[in-house]
């Protein structure tokens, strides 16, 4: 076992996270990006998936140890035996969604998102939005505060409050749920390929305001927002053996 592991640690400013760093560093030598074999990141899911999209060039394994409340794509919190376990985990290969919002003054904004792209009404009146799959029109209407597109690893996230369904992790299936449906009153979403694309067109935007995020990045007064897997980029989440993604989703489904 080669216990001279490059380790990259990055860690949120939360109090619980720097206390953590620091136990760390009295231990293992504090690698920048370049030179580093993993990347340790001490927070909670929110830092994890900013992490994620913030490091991607790398290319490295990302372990993640939990400091925060939830911590679904993260491991157990633990100041012992680092190194070994980086070396048991297990990878994990996460493609991202890639978002595509147009504003009101015909700007495009690309973001990616691991866990889902939402669209969010800003304003009293509800929004109307018209769904396209494939370039081919779906809803003609659809009257809500929002809708989302869930990948099967967000799928317990955003997705699951919104009575959105569990995606088995690996599964080639996209949740495409309503937040608050008016119109149709009982429409609950739709499951898609992994390979279509996705599109909301935002009516009346100037009197139905809109916003679109991407893991919490957002974009306000949208009219348009294409989404879709994209297959060029690949997050490397590492986690405990008996603990990772799948488990954690079927698990979930029988809490």
């Amino acid at each position: 076992m080669n216990l001279h592991t490059k380790i990259c640690f990055i860690a949120s400013s939360d109090k619980q996270a720097q206390q953590a760093l620091n136990g760390h560093l009295r231990h293992y030598e504090n690698y920048p990006l370049d030179q580093a074999e993993f990347i340790v990141v001490l927070g909670g899911d929110g830092f994890m998936l900013n992490t994620l999209v913030k490091t991607r060039e790398w290319n490295l394994p990302v372990y993640g140890i939990n400091c925060g409340t939830v911590g679904f794509l993260m491991n157990e919190y633990s100041q012992d035996g680092l190194v070994e376990r980086l070396q048991q985990s297990l990878e994990q290969v996460i493609n991202p969604l890639k978002m595509e919002a147009v504003d009101k003054d015909g700007c495009t904004h690309t973001e990616f998102a691991i866990n889902e792209v939402a669209v969010f009404r800003t304003g009293p009146q509800a929004v109307k939005l018209r769904i396209f799959c494939d370039g081919k029109v779906r809803m003609e209407e659809l009257v809500c505060d929002g809708a989302l597109v869930a990948t099967p690893a967000g799928s317990t996230a955003y997705n699951y409050s919104a009575h959105g369904p569990i995606l088995p992790i690996g599964s080639d299936v996209l949740a495409l749920t309503a937040m608050a449906a008016f119109r149709p009153r009982r429409w609950r979403g739709a499951l898609l390929s992994t390979s279509a694309q996705v599109e909301f067109e935002v009516l009346e935007p100037s009197k139905r305001m809109c916003m679109a995020e991407a893991d919490g990045r957002s974009v306000r007064n949208v009219i348009k927002v294409k989404i879709a897997i994209e297959h060029n980029i690949k997050y490397r989440l590492r986690f405990d053996e008996g603990h990772g993604l799948e488990e954690r989703l079927i698990n979930e489904q029988f809490s």
